[in-house]
């Protein structure tokens, strides 16, 4: 990986739309989010260490545990990467243009059309299984999707939460509505066709056994419960989630789904909600060792 740890989070944004539309989420659930960018920063924020001595010693040694490649942090921020990486965000851009005039800048908007239902499905349970291969990597557990949705409920908190919270929102409501997961179970027991999804493609080789697809579904029933409970304690439907994201974002009425894809291709909130969880993971740890 080109980039260190240090330098991921020292990039992370402070203001785009991604960072938007986490704040707005954010507003929906208890607690506090606050988006940490700078990796010295980040470990006053989480450790209360104010010395610079001591934050140097905290982060070298955070930056030698993110190089041990066995320890998962390396390949925890590839996947969280790549999860977003394969909705190409200049296709949701495009697609964004139908809104309304606000994007009538970018080109070739006749030639795309708006994701199926069934694709967004897919998208929503293999960002779930990137989910639980980074949690089980990151605590050494073995791929376990029961014990995946009970850490889901006992144990996520602060960005990681958020990003369950913004998945269920963005990848579950907002295209599906409040019933998605049941219309999702629906698409399992249908058989829908996984392999045709560039995400698949990116995160098999990471899926355990050799019926990927049957883990892809065990994963999405134990996690289910949790996902549908969590989006009626939200109270959310696409609309008030549309109404909430208008501040910043051109709607017109009856293009939730044209909303959905847009948001699923511009914003990266798995990737930076991902980096900032590697990065409290790493300097719990390294505070711990120094």
């Amino acid at each position: 990986m080109s980039q260190s740890i240090i330098e991921l989070v020292d990039n992370l944004p402070t203001d785009n739309i991604t960072v938007k539309v986490l704040r707005t989420i954010s507003t929906f659930v208890p607690g506090k989010w606050e988006n940490l960018v700078g990796f010295d920063q980040t470990i006053t924020a989480i450790t209360g260490v104010t010395s610079p001595q001591e934050i140097a010693k905290i982060r070298d040694r955070a930056l030698a545990l993110y190089e041990e490649k066995k320890r998962g942090y390396q390949t925890a921020i590839w996947l969280y990467r790549t999860v977003d990486n394969t909705d190409k965000a200049i296709a949701a851009a495009a697609i964004a243009d139908k809104l309304g005039d606000t994007f009538r800048f970018i080109p070739l908007l006749d030639k795309i059309t708006p994701k199926a239902d069934s694709i967004q499905s897919v998208d929503l349970r293999i960002k779930l299984v990137a989910e639980l291969i980074v949690f089980s990597k990151l605590n050494g557990l073995t791929l376990n999707p029961v014990q995946f949705a009970t850490a889901l409920k006992d144990n996520y908190q602060n960005e990681a939460f958020l990003r369950m919270v913004a998945l269920v929102c963005i990848d579950g409501i907002l295209p599906l509505g409040v019933n998605f997961v049941d219309r999702i179970k629906n698409d399992l027991e249908q058989r829908d066709n996984l392999q045709s999804n560039p995400a698949y493609d990116a995160v098999g080789d990471l899926i355990p056994g050799e019926n990927k697809q049957d883990f892809i579904d065990r994963s999405f029933n134990a996690a289910g419960d949790w996902m549908d409970n969590l989006s009626q304690k939200l109270g959310m439907t696409p609309e008030t989630l549309s109404q909430k994201l208008g501040g910043f974002i051109e709607l017109a009425d009856g293009k939730l789904d044209y909303l959905a894809a847009f948001l699923d291709g511009s914003t990266n909130f798995f990737e930076h909600t991902g980096i900032q969880t590697v990065a409290r993971r790493l300097i719990i740890q390294a505070a711990k060792e120094v």
